[in-house]
């Protein structure tokens, strides 16, 4: 198996059923799999964030926003591996309620990576919704 293999693996084990949680109320799971170590940041669709306690504010707002997720799908578009730093881009399709009321919107994403402590983490997102 090889490197971008393994890194796959872990995308779509842990981070896509991560970012699924939160998109049903529960930030916890996304905010575990993001780096501890400065710098990270967020360009959001909503908000943005740079350094830990801002990232954590924001992850608690979107949980408080979202429930009720019936479809979370990543359309991957590219992905590569580069020693102990990846990234992804694409297309997230999300079905969920926000703030209450059902929704269903694509975003573009994309995501940088590294590998701390033989893990991968989240270190950047950056999320613009799609308005064809």
């Amino acid at each position: 198996m090889t490197e971008r293999d393994d890194f796959l693996t872990w995308f779509n084990t842990e981070l896509i059923p991560a970012e699924r949680a939160l998109h049903d109320g529960d930030p916890a799971p996304r905010r575990a799999l993001w780096s501890r170590e400065e710098p990270v940041s967020v360009l959001g669709a909503w908000r943005n964030a740079r350094g830990q306690r801002e990232i954590d504010e924001l992850f608690t707002t979107l949980g408080g926003k979202f429930s009720r997720c019936t479809a979370y799908e990543v359309e991957l578009l590219a992905c590569d591996v580069v020693g102990d730093m990846a990234y992804t881009a694409g297309f997230e399709h999300t079905t969920a309620s926000v703030d209450g009321a059902p929704r269903t919107y694509t975003l573009r994403a994309t995501q940088v990576y590294r590998r701390e402590a033989g893990g991968w983490r989240v270190a950047h997102r950056h999320g613009d919704e799609v308005t064809r």
